[in-house]
């Protein structure tokens, strides 16, 4: 994940490349052996899964691992995780870590 804030303009880009993982997975399929084709066809179902996440999914997963990262528990929108948050990202404006945080707690 990339951040950049403004003063009035929060951007997120959240940069996803489990598609292009998931066509190199099942190109493998093609060839694998016997063996190897329950664990890539097993790989090939998580990667799909992961790539239905939400833009705000993805958020909210960054935010409970930077918590986790940091031993925070409880609420994400607490003072301590958020800044905790703004630690591990140091371009993250306050408005973007609470927005997070209200995204974790959310999910």
């Amino acid at each position: 994940m990339f951040f950049g804030s403004g003063k009035r303009e929060l951007t997120v880009l959240v940069v996803r490349d489990a598609d292009g993982i998931l066509d190199a997975v099942r190109a493998a399929l093609s060839t694998a052996t016997p063996e190897e084709r329950p664990g890539l066809e097993r790989a090939a179902a998580i990667i799909a899964e992961a790539s239905e996440a939400s833009a705000a999914e993805l958020r909210g997963r960054w935010v409970r691992q930077q918590l986790d990262a940091a031993g925070i528990k409880g609420p994400a929108y607490s003072i301590p995780a958020l800044k905790a948050l703004r630690q591990a990202q140091p371009g993250l404006s306050l408005l973007a870590a609470v927005e997070f945080a209200k995204e974790a707690d959310a999910g």
